[in-house]
């Protein structure tokens, strides 16, 4: 799959740009330590995937983002932000109308809205003819969010600091992957999530570093390597989560782990087939799951 947009010659303004925003996965997601300025550093190997947002670019006067989810609102929403940010970096008076088409849950450690900034930060910078880098777009996503400078290419990656130091990886060796999404909304999650952490949670990044170097080797990705810092902390903040993963488990899945902060779960199946059944068991039994793969943008080796 590739993403969905105009050629790199640009958009000459006869046809909506089309950009998707694609979900990822934490494999790994270690705290290093707490920074002075009250953030924290972490190292992750992360993974984009199938499952994406589609934003639509239009030219309009000023900006202006609608959305498929009423219950967003288009003040806070990121793409809205990233766009703005771009104004500013740039000092251009074009405006754009974008329309987004959500299929992430929000919310859900999956990375949407940062997904959402990456792709709005794309579309306008080709849309506007801004001519910037990818290495200029990740700048300017990292005063957005986290998450963003990773989703400006997405693909596999070790990620480090605050999210703004990005190293491509070779593609991880993975095929399926069954992310369940349950009903788990919680109020400022991110920062509840960080407040649980203590020192004794503190890594020095071994996972991380040592699955990258499976990955650039070109070897396998074993379940036994990946982790999530908030895994555990997670089943007592999301009132739902302890449920999902249960529900995993009673399927057959060998291991479990926690994207991003939460409250969204992953397994990993032996065979597209059994994939296919964990999610519409998932399902039955009321909780939000997608089958997907892993995806990467069509220069990543």
């Amino acid at each position: 799959m590739t993403r969905a947009a105009e050629p790199e010659s640009g958009f000459d303004g006869s046809d909506a740009l089309r950009e998707e925003a694609h979900a990822k996965i934490n494999l790994t997601l270690e705290v290093i330590g707490k920074r002075g300025d009250g953030y924290h550093n972490l190292v992750s190997v992360m993974q984009t995937v199938e499952l994406h947002d589609v934003l639509t670019f239009t030219p309009a006067e000023g900006l202006r983002v609608t959305c498929s989810d009423a219950g967003i609102p288009a003040e806070s929403n990121l793409a809205l932000l990233a766009a703005r940010e771009l104004q500013r970096h740039t000092g251009t008076g074009l405006g754009a109308r974008i329309h987004l088409e959500k299929n992430i849950p929000l919310a859900s450690g999956l990375g949407g809205g940062s997904a959402d900034a990456a792709a709005a930060l794309r579309g306008l910078n080709r849309m506007w003819r801004t001519g910037l880098s990818a290495d200029r777009l990740r700048e300017i996503g990292a005063r957005v969010g986290s998450d963003v400078p990773f989703l400006v290419d997405g693909g596999t990656a070790l990620v480090q600091g605050r999210g703004e130091e990005v190293k491509t990886l070779p593609r991880a060796s993975v095929e399926w992957i069954v992310i369940a999404s349950p009903a788990s909304l919680v109020e400022g999650k991110t920062g509840v999530m960080f407040t649980r952490l203590d020192p004794s949670t503190f890594t020095r990044g071994a996972l991380s570093h040592k699955l990258a170097g499976r990955i650039i080797a070109g070897s396998d990705v074993p379940q036994e390597l990946l982790f999530n810092v908030f895994g555990e902390i997670a089943q007592s903040v999301f009132p739902h989560v302890e449920e999902a993963n249960s529900a995993f488990k009673s399927l057959g899945a060998r291991e479990v782990f926690l994207s991003g902060a939460g409250p969204s779960i992953f397994a990993i199946p032996p065979s597209r087939e059994i994939g296919t059944a964990w999610q519409l068991l998932m399902e039955q039994r009321g909780i939000r799951a997608f089958l997907t793969k892993p995806w990467w943008p069509a220069l990543q080796t």
